[in-house]
């Protein structure tokens, strides 16, 4: 295990990313829980190495969403809906993580959904430099549709409960705390409970990052 400050974190991410070696983009899944600080993290990430001067692309699972009619045939608070029923892998795979892969044309879509508007999308195909860092984040990276997609799995580590009071904060603006809690008991955090119990995640990751406490993370390189 190691400690140290947010910069200090960041920099070993940095370091981690630039030690792939592949003739293809490199692709980054940034995996955890819900309100783990996945994004957050994903972000900072992207800076760093856009800093270094590398040609990043940024993009996240809830741009891969099922459309709503389609998410919710187990009910909207089914911890099961939440894992089987909500991403579209094939879509992701298709047009993002096999073209930046090995053999792949670098010709890819970031995105196939818009979540605010409930709709499709189909943004301009643009061609990925080889050089290029992919920074995904999203939850449940680590499961079998995806997992040999990966150049590097990173795994954010929050405690479930702490993901609660960070999710009522997140989203008192829009959500009263009943309907925040409800939603975090009954459908995110048993659907994490599933995720682990049948895929281990964190026995895939390369590095985990332990985030309860954000500015004073503590991290752990794992080899394979």
């Amino acid at each position: 295990m190691d400690h140290g400050t947010r910069d200090e974190v960041l920099g070993r991410l940095a370091e981690a990313v630039g030690s792939i070696t592949v003739a293809h983009p490199a692709r980054v899944a940034i995996d955890g829980p819900p309100a783990a600080g996945k994004t957050t993290l994903a972000d900072e990430l992207a800076v760093v190495l856009r800093t270094q001067g590398r040609n990043v692309i940024r993009a996240t699972i809830d741009d891969f969403l099922f459309p709503r009619a389609q998410r919710y045939p187990r009910g909207e608070y089914s911890a099961e809906g939440c894992y089987f029923d909500t991403h579209d892998y094939g879509a992701l795979n298709r047009v993002l993580l096999d073209p930046l892969g090995p053999g792949g044309d670098r010709r890819f879509q970031h995105a196939v959904y818009d979540r605010t508007a409930d709709t499709a999308l189909s943004p301009p195909i643009r061609t990925a430099p080889a050089d290029a860092v992919l920074v995904f984040d999203g939850v449940f990276l680590m499961r079998p549709e995806l997992i040999d997609r990966w150049d590097l799995r990173i795994f954010v580590s929050t405690a479930l409960e702490t993901t609660v009071d960070r999710a009522v904060i997140r989203e008192r603006r829009v959500s009263p705390r009943a309907e925040v809690e409800r939603r975090w008991r009954g459908r995110y955090i048993p659907s994490q409970q599933l995720y682990f119990a049948t895929v281990r995640p964190t026995d895939h990751a390369d590095i985990i990052v332990h985030n309860d406490e954000p500015q004073q993370p503590v991290w752990e390189t794992r080899t394979h």
